[in-house]
């Protein structure tokens, strides 16, 4: 999965992390990654599973990104089980390789089964906002579709 992020000098963050040298800080690479790696393991059960990252088990950082910099998020799944999912996950600049990640995900377990994360009908449109349904591919080239209980939801206008 790949996801991309456009660093801009107007964030906050820029301007409150090191006064007078803006970078994006190395705390939200991991959170991009992470970001990007929980919708991946989240859609293999297609967002019915509670997904949190468990792990960081290894974090290296390369280099800096800075305003006008364009960050690529690139995440690869090691393994998928019932119970969790390890990925990895790299973040790249046009200067080459900012950082290196190594995730694990767990699957909440059942003591928070029918407690909705998020309401149906607010995430699909969260996530048609975000294009998902027009850019997200599976590994074949296919494209992701939209889970049947999320449809459901939608066309109910629950």
């Amino acid at each position: 999965a790949t996801a991309i992020k456009n660093v801009a000098r107007s964030e906050p963050q820029l301007a409150r992390y090191l006064p007078g040298f803006p970078i994006h800080p190395s705390s939200l690479l991991v959170e991009g990654l992470a970001q990007t790696a929980g919708l991946v393991v989240a859609q293999h059960g297609d967002f019915q599973e509670r997904v949190v990252l468990a792990k960081l088990s290894r974090a290296i950082f390369h280099q800096l990104a800075r305003p006008g910099d364009t960050i690529r998020f690139e995440i690869e799944v090691q393994d998928i089980k019932p119970d969790g999912a390890i990925c990895e996950g790299t973040a790249y600049i046009q200067q080459g390789k900012i950082a290196e990640v190594d995730m694990m995900f767990a699957h909440l377990d059942d003591r928070f089964a029918g407690n909705d994360l998020f309401e149906p009908v607010e995430f699909i449109c969260l996530m048609r906002l975000m294009d998902m349904f027009k850019v997200g591919i599976n590994p074949d080239g296919t494209p992701i579709k939209v889970p049947a209980h999320l449809l459901a939801a939608e066309q109910a206008g629950e």
